[in-house]
């Protein structure tokens, strides 16, 4: 049985716990905060912390006094604004999906990424489970609480003009596409959810059915073309082409 450790970011809570209990394999999760993606600094730092903790620790349950490591250290995130690039381990194989950011794992694949941000009326913004859970998306509630806590520390003209500043960046958006794992069958509140932020956005609502198989066989051990396995002491480097990460 292989030993997987994963490391991945809070988004994934759910998802990978699912998967995880349908697993061939051992599975042992850590989960980062959400956001971190905002800092690639702090997320890179953080995410070789837990890689170097991984590698000193060991696997934790001593069988017959083998003492065995794990097989693989896998890694649930995209390129992440570059937070993943030069992470490296020292004795422990590195699996990275190729995808840009968590949104290639929802869908499933690279392609359907592509497919939707390109034609995305306007550009898209993903909502899923996770991130609805672990941060306030655009929305009428992510404005609200925005804005009184503007009036609260500025006071109310100053808050005006900031909550101007604050939505400039919603222009360059024209849909809200919810991700939709039926298998966790908690669908409706983050549905109800991301259509109410679409009609209050004025932006189109398109909802996605997300694909289990690429997150499944990596939690199974099944490694083909969508991930790079990343060997010890090689660090891992954004490719810059359809392969998105390399080493």
């Amino acid at each position: 049985m292989l030993k997987l450790k994963v490391i991945a970011c809070d988004v994934f809570k759910r998802e990978i716990s699912y998967l995880s209990s349908l697993s061939e394999c051992f599975v042992d999760v850590t989960y980062l905060c959400q956001g971190l993606h905002s800092t690639p600094d702090e997320l890179r730092n953080m995410l070789q912390k837990e890689i170097d903790k991984v590698e000193e620790d060991g696997f934790p349950y001593n069988h017959f006094g083998k003492n065995p490591s794990y097989d693989f250290i896998i890694l649930g995130y995209g390129l992440c604004s570059n937070s993943i690039v030069g992470l490296k381990s020292k004795s422990i194989p590195l699996i990275v999906p190729k995808a840009h950011d968590c949104t290639t794992l929802l869908l499933g694949s690279r392609e359907l990424y592509n497919k939707y941000f390109s034609e995305g009326e306007g550009g898209v913004y993903w909502y899923s489970a996770g991130w609805i859970d672990c941060s306030m998306q655009p929305g009428k509630e992510r404005y609200t609480e925005t804005l009184k806590g503007y009036v609260e520390k500025y006071g109310e003209d100053n808050a005006e003009y900031l909550m101007e500043m604050e939505q400039n960046w919603f222009n360059e958006y024209g849909t809200a596409a919810f991700i939709n794992w039926k298998c966790l069958e908690n669908s409706e509140r983050y549905r109800t959810y991301s259509k109410e932020c679409a009609e209050y956005l004025n932006w189109k609502y398109l909802e996605i059915e997300g694909d289990t198989s690429l997150m499944s066989d990596i939690l199974n051990g099944k490694f083909d073309d969508n991930v790079v396995i990343v060997s010890p002491e090689k660090e891992i480097k954004a490719s810059h082409d359809d392969e998105i990460i390399g080493f």
